[in-house]
């Protein structure tokens, strides 16, 4: 079963908010074991929000599920060692911290894998870390905007637009786990571990290679173009009666089948729309031509004469209208886990198709409190009580105590 794939892979994860986080979060999907190594006070991504349920960051309880968490100060050379032990028994070890900090700490690949070569570790960053911007910290947005993306989103002539969601931070995660795996096979090979080198603006170059192809074909830029498809027409949102549908017709059979729908035949024989390059090149009158058509009729009419004819389209669908559907239902995406701070949380699981949604009992584990799993992990690494209560006095260990834990 896919969800139990990875067992018997042991994870280190000194990753923080969102990237690395989600990286590590896949593995643990798949069954690894992950040690999420966090400061006393906890990572950055526990102080993102709002929203926040009793307290706790939706953020953070979204990305950090199916993990065991431990809280050390590694600024401590007592914290740096058990660091040391836990990479030592692990197969993978993920960090997003600018370049040059686990290298200070003395727990960078150089220095750890010289004992342990085998060792596959993922640095995330974003910039990576020879390039020449790889001192300068960026986030999400940061990197949508210097990427590109963000000058393709939006309207003609509007201000520039992001996408809501994180878009550079989900897919650098995406793309690092295939990394990870792929070193992890490489590694049974040939017994030889390997330095991965994750960065969010390489991710986000990747993630536009349609468009980057497009603009080296052509040498121009791409126009903002809202809802629609650069490359088709028409393949995009139109206004019905009461909402917004999303059409996809540019196949010359389905544009043909499209014309016939909407009662307009002499659409199809118009030079301006015979095929799907003329149709691009003449998108504001194809468009004055469809939009009052579509208004005459409501969505779900739409939707299903549409559908009745093999022509692609769907309703613009709100995330409350996707949560009632039938197909949301049918996804096995839906997740509930039972956290001790913030009670039932609901969030979107792992769950690649409707085939690999969650056997009965076969539930997720929440994000971990701060800390929570200390005292377990320090008894696997070989650490009496005795050592255990003196870290805690010291304030190198932190276990975050609530009174519904």
């Amino acid at each position: 079963m896919l969800k139990r794939s990875l067992r018997g892979l042991r994870v280190v994860d000194f990753s923080h908010v969102l990237a690395g986080p989600v990286c590590t979060m896949m593995l643990a999907d798949m069954g690894a074991d992950v040690i999420k190594i966090e400061p006393p006070g906890g990572e950055l991504g526990r102080q993102i929000g709002p929203p926040w349920i009793a307290g706790e960051s939706a953020v953070y309880l979204s990305v950090n599920r199916n993990k065991r968490g431990i809280a050390l100060d590694l600024k401590c050379a007592d914290g740096r060692e058990v660091a040391r032990r836990l990479i030592q028994q692990a197969d993978v070890v993920v960090e997003n911290f600018r370049p040059g900090v686990m290298r200070s700490l003395g727990l960078d690949y150089d220095t750890v894998a010289a004992g342990h070569r085998k060792l596959v570790y993922c640095s995330i960053s974003a910039y990576g870390q020879t390039g020449p911007l790889r001192e300068r910290p960026g986030v999400d947005g940061i990197i949508q905007a210097i990427s590109g993306l963000m000058s393709t989103l939006g309207t003609p002539h509007g201000e520039p637009v992001k996408v809501a969601i994180p878009v550079a931070d989900m897919i650098t995660g995406y793309l690092a786990t295939i990394a990870i795996l792929a070193a992890c096979r490489a590694a049974q090979q040939s017994g030889k571990g390997e330095y991965l080198d994750i960065s969010l603006y390489n991710a986000t170059l990747m993630l536009q290679q349609i468009g980057y192809a497009s603009y080296f074909a052509t040498d121009a830029v791409p126009v903002k173009t809202g809802s629609a498809a650069p490359y088709a027409a028409p393949n995009e949102a139109f206004q019905t009666r009461d909402g917004w549908l999303m059409i996809a017709a540019y196949h010359p059979k389905r544009w043909q089948a499209l014309c016939a729908v909407l009662g307009a035949p002499e659409l199809e024989h118009d030079p301006r729309f015979a095929s799907n390059a003329s149709r691009v090149a003449h998108r504001d009158a194809l468009r004055q031509a469809l939009e009052p058509l579509f208004q005459q009729r409501a969505t779900a009419a739409w939707v299903q004469e549409l559908a009745e004819h093999d022509i692609l389209c769907a309703p613009v669908a709100g995330y409350d209208d996707v949560i009632r559907s039938e197909e949301y239902a049918a996804s096995g995406v839906d997740s509930w886990v039972e956290h001790p701070i913030a009670g039932k949380v609901r969030m979107p699981g792992f769950a690649p198709g409707p085939a690999h949604r969650a056997d009965a009992g076969d539930s997720d584990l929440p994000a971990p409190t701060l800390g929570q799993h200390g005292r377990q992990i320090l008894e696997e690494c070989g650490y009496s009580q005795a050592g255990i209560r003196a870290m805690l006095d010291s304030g190198v260990l932190a276990i975050h105590t609530h009174p519904s834990t």
